[in-house]
């Protein structure tokens, strides 16, 4: 479904958005290929952000999140006012944020404090001895008592789902032109046009080659002929529920891939769980109309969950694979071909590995793996096909901000991602954009300030590469049974955490704003 929206999001829309992840991981190869004085500054900042989430993950020396509520006069003011700030002292965040710049980091954070600073607390003030269940029989607990995280989860994240879905029809009607001029070029190619596409094919250009259209259908057709047989055979058992199944399926995943690619292209963080959690509300009404409910719909919901899932984590990371190709001038449909051997790989591991957890840890027993996102899915799920009910009331409400973010020209998007990722980990995207601003401003030479921008962008890439690369030490480590128990005290944990947290701010701060000297001393080197 993506490969006939490449040339909207990567060729048309290039410059317009950040991509801030195929950005590190380009400066990585580009860095490493030029060798000297790319590499090396990325080299060190790689080694002070990897070793630093590393002894932060693994050994917990000191704060992983920068809490106000963990100190006595911080939760007092939550426990009155439900008001918390927290920041994610990890590198690897603080550089996604660098690279996200300032605009769209500043709109993703005005969405979160928007929730964390005006919907929480003024829920908390409204509704302090009212039980506001929303359809939902499990909330038996007054909002008032509550805490930031309970009213969070259970209330005003739906609101950022909604915002994100709305947004997602947004994008979907702006880009209709887009999916309109794909689907028409398939047209032509099925229709016998064959050789006029031919010729034009002949003139484009190496780099801007994809795969064939006619290709591209018939592999579509084939999978989405391998995912009706599944639920038909596998999993329904009734052929007008599994026709209806599989339209959702198809639908779903088809519209929503360009918003997981919107999503990716803005911030390097695609919003999987909300519209995971969209599709399942969607789907569970859907069967529940056709007759569908019960144990056998809660089964049926959450395969074309998994199905949609899928297919936007992959649209997710494939958008980023062709960004990555089109700034290093690769072929798009070398890269295309090679992602199927790559899907097939994936899902092997994916698949192994999950069995492996299951085993290990186990997901529903005590001491198993939290999972928070799937059993939020189930706790959407359920009330549904045993006769609830969903918080449509919230999921309105941000399908109506998202209108009016649209109407007065801000990213809808953007912002509700916000209003759906937790506020630690959006609070770092500023301190990271404000870093970048700072850093590309103070000169009156642009030539200086791009040199400083880009020495940023390769410590930035630097921190997360390394952090990511570290992160799979650390959980290696972890799950080869290595323990380790920390006892310093949340107040000494938190300070510490500040005092790191500012040490690695100053050292990707000063560094860049050496962006000219440091690149001309590596070169003499």
């Amino acid at each position: 479904f993506l490969i006939p929206f490449r040339k909207y999001f990567v060729k048309q829309m290039h410059g317009k958005y950040p991509f801030p992840e195929a950005t590190a991981t380009t400066q990585v190869l580009v860095s490493g290929q030029k060798g000297g004085a790319q590499a090396r500054p990325l080299v060190i900042a790689g080694l002070v952000g990897g070793l630093y989430d590393f002894l932060l993950s693994t050994f917990g020396w000191w704060a992983e999140v920068l809490k106000t509520d963990i100190l006595p006069w911080g939760a007092a003011l939550a426990e009155k006012t439900k008001l918390v700030f927290r920041v994610n002292t990890g590198a690897a965040v603080l550089g996604l944020g660098y690279i996200v710049g300032l605009k769209y980091s500043t709109i993703i954070c005005a969405g979160s404090l928007l929730v964390w600073w005006v919907i929480i607390p003024l829920m908390g003030a409204l509704f302090p001895d009212t039980v506001l269940a929303l359809g939902d029989p499990n909330i038996t607990t007054p909002v008032g008592a509550m805490s930031a995280d309970t009213i969070f989860t259970t209330y005003a994240r739906h609101i950022g789902i909604g915002g994100i879905a709305m947004a997602g029809v947004i994008g979907i009607v702006r880009s209709w032109g887009v999916i309109k001029g794909a689907v028409g070029l398939a047209s032509r190619e099925l229709g016998g046009k064959r050789s006029a596409v031919q010729g034009q094919e002949k003139a484009v250009a190496r780099t801007d080659r994809d795969l064939s259209m006619k290709f591209i259908l018939i592999a579509s057709v084939i999978a989405l002929a391998a995912t009706f047989l599944f639920f038909y055979l596998g999993v329904i058992h009734n052929l007008l529920q599994a026709v209806v199944a599989f339209v959702v399926v198809a639908v779903i995943a088809f519209l929503f891939t360009t918003v997981a690619a919107n999503a990716i292209a803005i911030v390097g963080t695609n919003p999987v769980s909300g519209m995971t959690l969209m599709t399942l509300i969607l789907a569970s009404v859907i069967l529940v109309a056709v007759g569908l409910k019960g144990t056998a719909g809660i089964v049926a919901a959450l395969v074309i969950g998994g199905v949609v899932c899928t297919a936007l984590s992959m649209a997710g990371g494939f958008i980023t694979d062709l960004k990555i190709g089109y700034w290093l001038g690769s072929t798009p449909a070398k890269q295309q071909t090679w992602k199927f051997l790559g899907t097939l790989v994936s899902a092997a591991t994916v698949g192994g590995v999950i069995l492996v957890l299951n085993k290990t840890y186990g997901f529903s027993a005590e001491g198993g793996l939290a999972a928070p996102q799937a059993h939020a899915m189930a706790a959407v799920i359920e009330p549904l096909m045993l006769g609830g009910g969903a918080p449509w009331l919230l999921y309105g409400i941000g399908a109506v901000l998202a209108l009016v973010l649209t109407w007065l020209g801000v990213p809808a998007l953007a912002f509700a991602l916000g209003m759906f990722i937790p506020l630690e980990l959006n609070t770092p995207l500023v301190i990271g954009g404000l870093i970048s601003w700072y850093v590309s401003s103070r000169s009156k030479e642009a030539q200086v300030n791009k040199a400083r921008q880009d020495m940023g962008t390769l410590l930035a890439s630097g921190f997360i590469a390394g952090g990511a690369l570290m992160g799979v030490v650390s959980a290696a480590m972890r799950f080869g049974g290595f323990e380790y128990t920390y006892t310093m005290g949340a107040g000494w944990s938190q300070g510490l955490g500040l005092v790191l947290y500012a040490l690695l701010i100053v050292f990707l701060t000063r560094y860049s704003m050496r962006g000219n000297k440091m690149l001309h001393l590596f070169e003499k080197q």
